[in-house]
Parts: C-alpha cells; sequence; structure tokens
C-alpha cells in the first residue's frame, strides 16, 4: 500500500464533492486483515479499501457478503452498514467500465485470456463471463487456483494454456510479475487487434505491456481499472455519484509529477 495511487484518487474525489473525510493507506501484516477490518467498526470509519494479498482474508472478516463477493471469496471494499460490515468487490465492474471508458471494448463474443487466479483475477474472469465473453482461458501457476476460477462460470471459462495468448482479442495479467512477462507468454504471440492489459500500475508499464506495443496491440496498465473500482467503492461509502473526471486528472496529475509514463 505505500505506493498506492488511491489516496490521490480519493482525496481528489472528497475535494470535488465537499466532503470532509481524508482516505489513507495503512500497510498491514500478513495475518492481520481481521484486526484491520475491526478497526472500521471501532474507529467509525467511513469505509476500507483491500488490495493484495488480504482480500481473500477480509472476506471471512466481515459480517456479511455482497453475491458477488461471496462468489469470489475475496472482498476489495468494506462498507459500513448500521451494525454490520459488508464485504464488496467492485474490481470486476470496474474493470468492464474501464474497458469501455477507455477503450471501446465490450467483451461480449471475445476471445480472452486472463493471467493469474487470485482475488482481483477471479473478479476479472466473472466479470467478462457474465458480460457475454464467448472465451475466457484462466492461466495460473497452480492448476488449482484456475480451477476454481473457472467454477465461478463454467459454461464460459476454462483452464486455458499460455498458447491461448494467440487469438486472444484480450489479454489481463492479474499476476504480481512485471519486470518480465507472466507465466510463460512469449512476446512473439501478442499481436495488432489484440488489446492487452496490466492490471499492476505500479511500474506504469511491465514487460508485457513494453512487448505487447512492440508487437503493435493495444496496451494499458491497471489505472483505469483503478479509478473505476473507486468510484464505485466511493459511491458505496458515500451514496454520491463519483467525479470521475476529477479522479482520472488527479491520477495523470501525480505520475507527471513523480515523472512516471503511462
Amino acid at each position: 500500500m505505500r505506493h498506492s495511487l488511491s489516496p490521490v484518487i480519493h482525496n481528489a474525489a472528497f475535494r470535488v464533492l465537499g466532503l470532509d473525510w481524508a482516505y489513507l493507506a495503512f500497510e498491514v501484516a500478513p495475518g492481520r486483515a481481521g484486526a484491520a477490518v475491526e478497526a472500521v467498526r471501532a474507529l467509525g470509519l467511513g469505509g476500507l479499501n483491500v488490495t493484495r494479498p488480504h482480500k481473500d482474508a477480509v472476506a471471512g472478516a466481515v459480517d456479511r457478503l455482497t453475491p458477488v463477493a461471496e462468489a469470489l471469496g475475496a472482498v476489495n471494499t468494506v462498507v459500513p452498514e448500521g451494525d454490520e460490515l459488508v464485504g464488496d468487490s467492485t474490481d470486476g465492474p470496474g474493470f468492464l467500465a474501464a474497458l469501455a471508458a477507455d477503450h471501446g471494448f465490450d467483451p461480449a463474443g471475445r476471445r480472452c485470456l486472463v493471467l493469474g487466479g487470485g482475488g482481483a483475477g477471479r473478479a476479472v474472469v466473472l466479470a467478462l463471463a457474465e458480460a457475454g465473453a464467448a472465451d475466457v482461458a484462466v492461466v495460473t501457476r497452480r492448476r488449482q487456483q484456475a480451477e476454481r476460477a473457472v467454477r465461478l462460470a463454467p459454461s464460459a471459462t476454462r483452464v486455458g494454456r499460455v498458447a491461448d495468448t494467440v487469438g486472444a482479442d484480450l489479454v489481463v495479467n492479474a499476476t504480481p510479475v512485471s519486470e518480465v512477462l507472466p507465466l510463460g507468454v512469449v512476446a512473439a504471440d501478442l499481436g495488432p487487434g489484440q488489446l492487452v492489459v496490466d492490471l499492476l500500475y505500479e511500474p506504469p508499464v511491465t514487460a508485457l505491456l513494453a512487448a505487447a506495443r512492440d508487437r503493435g496491440a493495444v496496451a494499458a496498465n491497471g489505472v483505469g481499472m483503478l479509478v473505476h473500482q473507486a468510484a464505485l467503492s466511493l459511491t458505496a461509502w458515500t451514496g454520491q455519484v463519483a467525479p470521475l473526471g476529477a479522479m482520472h486528472d488527479a491520477v495523470a496529475g501525480h505520475l507527471a509529477a513523480t515523472g512516471s509514463a503511462v
């Protein structure tokens, strides 16, 4: 969380909305997710976001899960509702919103490859399947992870192979690997007509994105998804429509100030 862009995004939105709120990032040690969730109740916090590696653990620490969070077994947003803490996942809807807004990409009828089966990867798999993708191949380091993701929507998903990169309309990296191509992907299998999205945004250009651009594919990092899932979280906490323009501008300004290139 130390380098998270979430405080930049949310604090910009709070200013535009005139809310006397502040968004802070805290590092939580593995195994302490439950204590962090209880802090929401103890301190009267307005909400909480969760990032890896805590998404699965937080799903077991809240009082209630939304249907999507229950299906995923993972939470990225905690919303206080009365005496209850409700766990939700805005990752999948945020991903789809970013595809549409930033690239005009509709997954319906398209062939997709998702690399990684963690909380974010499962959210993307489920979202793509529910959006009508014709085929969602899931590749993970451990087959059990891929099988878990496929069980979310077995009619549209399958355990895939890295060779499924060829012919995929959309390739999504949901692993934490940034310096080399993830899970044995071969650069030569990337090319024009593909949209390649890396859910990472630090570094802003990963090895996968660089290879995709070199091969003529459209490449994007995880900033778009980050902003759109944040907007959904903000609305859940505040009941207000998120100012997406200001949130995008805040990210762009921060990246420009820090010399990062998207």
